[in-house]
């Protein structure tokens, strides 16, 4: 029913729904999932629900069928997400032209939580300092984002080259081998000779029930080096890379290192390698730039201090 002005007769504006829950709407939307979308919007999978729930309440339809273990969007779930996309890249890309035009401008990264935390915060204010005018924005995710969709400029991604696509550029590989506290190693009974000296120790793992991160595993560590069937003292299990590296200089526990990841800890002593022992994951770390990014002077600024800073880590002694 259309509402009118009692004194003009004129329709009334009807009003729309906030930002917070054409936002939440559109990452369930695209994600098909209310926890995954809570994970990227920092929220929690109930407060998700209630968003979209308050949304369906202000338009009167469904947006969603929620069955057993799955969620599917409507036919009006599907129009709406089209145009929440669409508004909602618009708006991104306004707010960058504003900023720009103020002086600032603006450079969206993504890349993933480890190494957002262990390798590429830590040198940040490198480039700040030469750069005061740009505004970096770190987007810190486990998922692989599309750059021209988010609104970001750059990511910095990890696996093999085959899946960074043909236009990637290679920053340096990695490798992976057991790192501990130095304190850890003084205190123990058990020294760390060889690595079938590990199972008097705790390792420190990455909780991936459904095996999506190999790479990450004691398990495959463990089986190059012929040890597949050892067993440790115990386990700690962690969900996520960039919890292990702390809970490793704390003491609780035998972590695999990878580099270029825990170099610097390891130069400044708070990590050591017990043996020198590693295995090359064929993985490595590449920059993508959005299409259409590569020309922005901010843009090239960043990928020239990547390479430069990734030119400087291959240059250093191996561990």
């Amino acid at each position: 029913m259309i509402k009118r002005n009692a004194k003009t007769d004129t329709p009334r504006p009807q009003r729309l729904p906030s930002l917070d829950l054409l936002r939440g709407f559109e990452a369930a939307a695209r994600l098909l999932s209310f926890t995954r979308a809570g994970e990227e919007l920092h929220l929690t999978q109930s407060a998700v629900s209630r968003q979209i729930q308050e949304l369906e309440q202000q338009l009167g339809v469904a947006l969603f069928q929620r069955r057993h273990r799955a969620l599917t969007l409507t036919e009006a779930g599907r129009d709406y997400y089209a145009a929440a996309a669409q508004a909602l890249a618009t708006m991104r890309e306004a707010t960058d032209r504003l900023r720009a035009q103020r002086g600032k401008r603006a450079l969206g990264v993504t890349t993933t939580h480890s190494f957002a935390s262990l390798w590429l915060i830590p040198r940040l204010a490198g480039f700040t300092r030469a750069h005061p005018d740009i505004d970096v924005r770190i987007a810190a995710e486990t998922r692989v984002q599309d750059l021209a969709r988010d609104g970001l400029d750059v990511a910095i991604r990890h696996g093999p080259a085959t899946l960074c696509g043909p236009n990637a550029l290679r920053l340096f590989g990695e490798r992976v081998f057991p790192v501990c506290s130095p304190a850890m190693l003084k205190r123990s009974k058990h020294p760390l000779k060889v690595p079938a000296d590990l199972r008097h120790h705790v390792l420190l793992q990455f909780d991936d029930p459904d095996g999506r991160h190999p790479w990450l595993h004691w398990k495959t560590w463990l089986e190059i080096e012929g040890l597949a069937d050892l067993k440790p003292a115990g386990r700690l299990l962690f969900s996520g890379y960039e919890q292990i590296i702390p809970a490793a200089v704390a003491g609780h526990g035998i972590a695999l290192g990878r580099t270029p990841l825990v170099r610097d800890l390891i130069a400044a002593g708070d990590l050591v390698v017990p043996f020198q022992r590693s295995a090359d994951p064929a993985r490595a770390y590449f920059v993508v730039v959005a299409p259409g990014a590569a020309a922005r002077s901010e843009v090239s600024a960043f990928v020239s201090w990547l390479r430069g800073e990734a030119a400087a880590e291959d240059a250093r002694p191996s561990e």
